[in-house]
């Protein structure tokens, strides 16, 4: 199966494309990068070198695939981090070309903008268009809490809360909606959670927290090519989170174990493949 993912680019670390690639790779995937941005490093450093990329030519990397005919092929469409709003329009045009060969493709939107400890880190116009325009075209939708609440424009203090909102992203398009670091979920302490939820069903899996160092960035990216991968691999959402929550405590607690200040993806390569009764999901609705 090929997926083509739309997100950012570092030439160091585990972020965007580093976080994403490899792990969906590992699963059997092939996939097909066009950049949003092409930097040194991810902007937890402080510093950074490179640039954004410009719609004009992200668009002109899509239609690349087009004329090679790659598109025809394509299961699944990933974006990620916007360095722009018109990069918006680049992926919502990249997946109206897939359905057009493939109206089953899947595009799994992950609302890239900010988290509860920074804040918002993407232009001030981003969420606006995510909101109105992504989240109705996207089947699948991966935001944490922080994007949760971008996106809703609701508070979100524990599980009622994220289940009720992420239904009411539910009723915008996307058929299955991914909510990452749920709060109060009625777990043990040093616990992290995720909740999946279709119109129908509501699963969560909890896992052990773990302290990441403080330069440890693109654990969302990794989080939501693993879903993709597993739920299009799986076809079940309980399975797929199952998988995916193994899989990440794995490289997680690896990572802290190591000390490193970056993903220990390559590393720990086998997690990736996730164990479904590691950590089993569920049913809460």
């Amino acid at each position: 199966m090929n997926i083509l993912s739309i997100q950012s680019h570092v030439a160091y670390g585990h972020v965007g494309h580093a976080a994403a690639t490899f792990p969906l790779q590992r699963l059997g995937f092939e996939v097909w990068q066009v950049p949003t941005v092409v930097f040194s490093n991810h902007l937890g450093y402080g510093v950074k070198r490179g640039r954004v990329v410009s719609a004009e030519e992200a668009e002109a990397l899509v239609e690349g695939l087009e004329d090679v005919g790659a598109l025809a092929s394509c299961d699944a469409v990933l974006s990620g981090y916007l360095g722009d709003k018109a990069l918006g329009a680049v992926v919502l045009g990249a997946v109206k070309k897939v359905r057009a060969h493939r109206p089953e493709a899947i595009f799994c939107c992950d609302p890239v903008m900010g988290d509860v400890d920074e804040g918002l880190y993407v232009n001030a116009d981003i969420p606006a268009f995510v909101r109105a325009e992504m989240v109705p075209a996207a089947d699948l939708l991966t935001p944490n809490i922080f994007e949760l609440e971008q996106l809703t424009g609701e508070r979100i203090g524990d599980l009622a809360d994220a289940t009720a909102a992420a239904r009411g992203l539910l009723a915008l398009g996307p058929k299955l909606v991914l909510v990452t670091s749920v709060p109060g979920a009625d777990e043990p302490e040093k616990q992290i959670s995720m909740l999946a939820i279709t119109a129908g069903e509501a699963w969560l899996v909890s896992t052990p927290h773990v302290d990441l160092a403080p330069t440890v960035k693109g654990t969302g990216d990794m989080v939501a090519a693993l879903f993709l991968g597993h739920y299009l691999g799986a076809g079940d959402a309980a399975a797929a989170l199952s998988k995916t929550a193994a899989a990440v405590h794995g490289v997680l607690a690896e990572t802290v174990r190591l000390g490193a200040r970056e993903l220990q993806i390559v590393e720990t390569q086998e997690k990736l493949l996730g164990q479904q009764d590691m950590f089993p999901a569920r049913r809460v609705r």
